[in-house]
């Protein structure tokens, strides 16, 4: 399993691919991901076959992106994972394993396993940190480009109801990240409430 290959093979294609519309989902993000994916694994007590895997989820996870559309992107990411992986010594049943965190971070996040907790839980990772506004701020951006918002009260409504219904998995994000992201939520509360019905 040629991991450092198939994440230049796969950060090459990022850098080449992805739109430049995408402010939040750019290649910033992947590493972002890729970054709270391997501390979450340490924190986690992940071991190290295992470890690869998810950092190989990490970065193909948004890889569908380079077809510059949101609906089904984990989709597109998890056909490339099938199709370059083996090519860099990946076995089928680790491939699988790797589609499947792909998959679990497609909203709702559905993940069955600690890898696939890992995952979503390195996904969402700024909605519990001191970056989450300046974050949130690139993703209103990018949905406003592709016309997949109408304006800022229509965002700050859909960001509670989001906030509200996200919840961390891994002990460690329980702990870390979701004191923060409750009082995000109860300070974008406060804001819609000011809002005309």
């Amino acid at each position: 399993m040629d991991y450092r290959a198939a994440k230049q093979y796969i950060l090459a294609k990022l850098r080449t691919g992805l739109s430049g519309n995408l402010s939040y989902h750019g290649m910033h993000h992947t590493l972002d991901v890729l970054k709270v994916a391997k501390a979450l694994c340490e924190s986690e007590g992940v071991l190290e076959h295992s470890v690869t895997l998810v950092k190989t989820a990490a970065l193909f996870h948004d890889a569908g992106f380079v077809k510059d559309k949101h609906a089904g992107h984990e989709y597109e990411g998890c056909l490339m994972a099938r199709a370059v992986l083996p090519g860099f010594g990946y076995f089928s049943e680790d491939v699988e394993i790797i589609c499947g965190m792909i998959m679990a971070t497609k909203i709702p996040q559905s993940p069955t396993n600690l890898l696939e907790e890992i995952i979503c839980d390195a996904d969402l990772d700024y909605l519990g940190r001191a970056d989450f506004y300046p974050i949130a701020e690139t993703l209103f951006q990018e949905l406003n480009t592709y016309q997949l918002i109408s304006g800022e009260q229509a965002w700050n409504r859909l960001q509670v109801n989001f906030l509200m219904a996200h919840h961390f998995h891994t002990r460690t994000s329980i702990r870390l990240r979701e004191p923060a992201k409750q009082q995000y939520l109860e300070e974008l509360k406060g804001l819609v409430a000011t809002y005309e019905v």
